[in-house]
């Protein structure tokens, strides 16, 4: 057995975003489950969608309450013209239901700017549930982040935080938003050959960050264009570990309790 997964024997990890109630998961989700807790990785944050898809992951959470940990939110590409419809069912929804995060949610501009003033809309909406319910916000940033931290300026005065999942910006930008209160998820696209992940994860202390697969998409190298999996977290952190020059079992360390103490799980 090699050091690195003698190493693994006694870390925990926490991933802080994977959607494991997607389909990609039908045929043994299980199965992913188990190989991600004999990996460490015992924390799993389950980041909803929209309505089409929130059962799914609340039975989820309900069937692993001591690994998975829903969220409640509308990611932003599912902003379409019945957007008032979809925000009264996520404000019953969480009225009902015992979540951990508003999420995920932002503004995303890559495929279609059609519904850009409605994104903004929703979004606002999300972070004032955040601060209303004092949850966590998980936000979806797609070449939108200059949008955002424009909007969060906003919010400045009051105790909103959360987290940029799978940070698509640069080392100052990843140090501006961990001043105003919010972590940086960093997952499989560090291990891509000439990421520039690489120069934000060099510039930013450990403490702003928190491990991401954002499953079942960007897989880590080496398993790069496959399905992505809770169980390839430590890859990411053994990156971080290299690129910081630090022991991988401070980076499990850490960012473990970054996610707890965000989340509070």
């Amino acid at each position: 057995m090699s050091l690195f997964f003698l190493y693994l024997c006694i870390m925990i990890f926490a991933d802080s975003h994977v959607h494991l109630y997607a389909p990609e998961y039908d045929a043994d989700r299980e199965a992913v489950i188990d190989r991600s807790i004999s990996a460490g990785v015992e924390i799993l944050m389950l980041p909803d969608i929209d309505s089409s898809c929130r059962t799914s992951m609340l039975e989820l959470a309900k069937a692993h309450p001591g690994s998975c940990f829903p969220m409640l939110g509308i990611h932003p590409t599912s902003v379409k013209e019945n957007y008032k419809d979809e925000l009264k069912l996520l404000d019953c929804s969480i009225e009902q239901e015992k979540v951990f995060a508003i999420g995920e949610c932002g503004i995303d501009l890559y495929w279609d700017k059609t519904f850009e003033a409605q994104q903004e809309i929703v979004f606002r909406h999300q972070a004032d549930m955040a601060l209303k319910y004092d949850l966590p916000l998980v936000v979806h940033s797609r070449k939108s982040l200059n949008e955002l931290i424009r909007i969060l300026k906003d919010y400045k005065n009051s105790p909103l935080k959360g987290v940029f999942h799978c940070f698509p910006g640069n080392a100052p930008e990843a140090l501006l938003l961990a001043a105003m209160g919010f972590y940086i998820g960093i997952g499989g696209v560090l291990t891509f050959k000439n990421s520039g992940l690489q120069e934000v994860v060099k510039q930013l202390p450990p403490e702003h960050i928190v491990l991401e697969t954002d499953g079942p998409y960007l897989a880590p190298t080496p398993h790069r264009g496959k399905r992505n999996e809770s169980s390839f977290i430590p890859l990411i952190a053994e990156k971080i570990a290299e690129l910081k020059n630090i022991p991988i079992a401070d980076i499990a360390d850490v960012t473990t309790q970054n996610v707890r103490k965000l989340f509070k799980v």
